[in-house]
């Protein structure tokens, strides 16, 4: 029941995450903004993430059923700002409240998740499952809307599911606010982290690859991805969403099979080799012509399915009571990636974002190499 509920908040919680990037050229004509103004909007998202990512941590591993409660509140205010379709300040206060409510949604729910144990992996993968299906829903919803719609209007009716995690609040704040906060047990090993639970290096090195992983997902999806589809290969809003819409179903093909090998075969192996694919997509979505283009999202698909691979290593070398303020500090980096991909691109200017875009598939290539190496 905890599950079901934690994915179908997420489910309805990311459909703003998907409506978002195919919208963005229309907000730029709509709204007259220029890259850098772009990257600053969408970049104020993961800005917000990486600010309340260790007070959400905190306030999880404390008051999980208040954490997940505030989460769609924050949400649905940041969604009524950014569909007011006022000025830039305005605009990207609610893309930083969207970001609020993520934060606690998708911290509070890690740690609900997490702290079940065994099968974490295949757990996470059906968490994360239902996030990519609403941004899916998200993306393609958008596509379908009537192309006269302006952006605001089109934006404020496919964020409407997220009314039902409003109407159930009470239903989270009865499974979820009984959990007593659990005890702390002694920490053992050489190395202590500030939560009084050992560090070894294998933690440190996935919050490196969560870090690459965000700069790469938003990079593309939140800035790249729709302005080059725009303004080099003609494609409308329609042909955006389809776009957009590629990596997320080859993200949903493969998500649950790629849980269920990293229980079995090991998750840093697996993590490897679809870090592979998300370096080679990248690489292609950046620099690579109107094919390349095509594949590339497709191979950034398949990719993302290790999205939550990192969170199940950390699982397996952190104990019980260090859960939701590891979870944080993992977001922060995450979080990080997901603020400074769009940002940068934005100062870079398309052409210019193209190029880092590639960089950033390189470094993914050389760190999935480096993971089936070891």
């Amino acid at each position: 029941m905890a599950t079901a509920l934690l994915c179908l908040m997420i489910f309805c919680n990311t459909f703003s995450i998907g409506a978002f990037g195919p919208l963005l050229p229309e907000i730029a004509r709509a709204q007259r903004l220029a890259d850098w103004q772009l990257g600053v909007l969408a970049g104020a998202f993961g800005f917000a993430r990486v600010v309340l990512d260790i007070p959400a941590g905190r306030l999880a591993g404390r008051r999980l059923g208040a954490t997940l409660v505030a989460a769609p509140v924050f949400l649905v205010a940041g969604v009524l700002l950014l569909g007011s379709a006022g000025p830039i300040t305005i605009l990207t206060l609610g893309r930083f409240l969207i970001g609020v409510g993520h934060a606690l949604g998708m911290v509070g729910g890690l740690t609900a998740l997490l702290e079940r144990g065994e099968g974490a992996a295949f757990r996470l993968n059906t968490f994360e499952f239902a996030g990519m299906l609403g941004i899916l829903g998200g993306v393609s919803a958008v596509g379908l809307l009537p192309e006269a719609w302006n952006w605001n209007r089109s934006f404020l009716v496919v964020c409407s599911p997220q009314l039902v995690i409003l109407a159930l609040l009470p239903v989270f704040w009865r499974r979820f606010s009984t959990r007593d906060a659990p005890a702390r047990p002694e920490a053992r090993g050489p190395v202590e982290g500030e939560d009084g639970a050992t560090w070894p290096p294998i933690v440190t090195g996935m919050f490196v690859v969560g870090t690459i992983i965000a700069f790469a997902w938003a990079s593309v999806s939140q800035f790249l991805m729709p302005l080059r589809g725009t303004r080099e290969f003609g494609l409308d809003r329609a042909g955006n969403s389809w776009m957009l819409a590629i990596p997320q179903v080859v993200d949903l093909v493969v998500l649950l099979p790629v849980g269920y090998l990293a229980d079995r075969l090991g998750r840093r192996a697996v993590l490897g080799a679809v870090c592979l694919a998300l370096g080679a997509g990248t690489f292609f979505v950046g620099v690579g012509p109107f094919p390349l283009f095509v594949l590339g999202s497709a191979l950034f698909g398949l990719g993302l399915a290790g999205w939550m691979l990192p969170v199940g290593v950390l699982r397996e070398h952190t104990p019980l009571h260090a859960l939701g303020r590891r979870t944080g500090l993992y977001r922060v980096g995450v979080d990080a990636g997901i603020f400074l991909g769009p940002l940068v691109s934005g100062l870079l200017g398309e052409v210019g974002a193209g190029y880092f875009v590639g960089l950033i598939g390189v470094v993914t290539l050389v760190a999935g190499a480096r993971l089936l190496w070891r």
